[in-house]
């Protein structure tokens, strides 16, 4: 069982940068792939960004290559998304979710495990 605590969100404007953290429990968080997600408001909630259990082969999704950047520091179970050059469109709430294998993945139905999300908002 792995739970997960995000933190760093929060209201920034636009052109400005957040760093998110995902704190998870466990032994084992280096044998998880880790996933951020996000859901915006009357919209399906959209992969962002992973990255393998060894921290290597990080994935982006297309709207956030260049300005997001994902890293894990398996030595303190924690993953995190470096946001910069944030524009509205980014608001949304952010989830970091486990994948229980070290392979990452941009499906969220092989992300076993979630976080409570953390709301983003970038004003314009």
């Amino acid at each position: 069982q792995v739970q997960l605590v995000e933190s760093g969100g929060g209201l920034v404007q636009a052109g400005g940068s957040l760093r998110l953290s995902c704190a998870a429990s466990g032994r084992t968080f280096s044998t998880y792939a880790m996933g951020w997600f996000r859901q915006a408001p009357g919209k399906e909630r959209e992969f962002v960004a992973a990255i393998s259990g060894s921290g290597g082969m990080p994935d982006y999704a297309d709207f956030v290559k260049g300005r997001f950047t994902i890293s894990r520091d398996n030595a303190r179970n924690t993953a995190y998304l470096q946001m910069n050059s944030l524009t509205p469109e980014d608001t949304a709430v952010y989830y970091c979710a486990a994948r229980p294998r070290p392979q990452l993945s941009r499906d969220s139905v092989w992300y076993g495990y979630w976080g409570q999300g953390t709301q983003v908002t970038v004003s314009s």
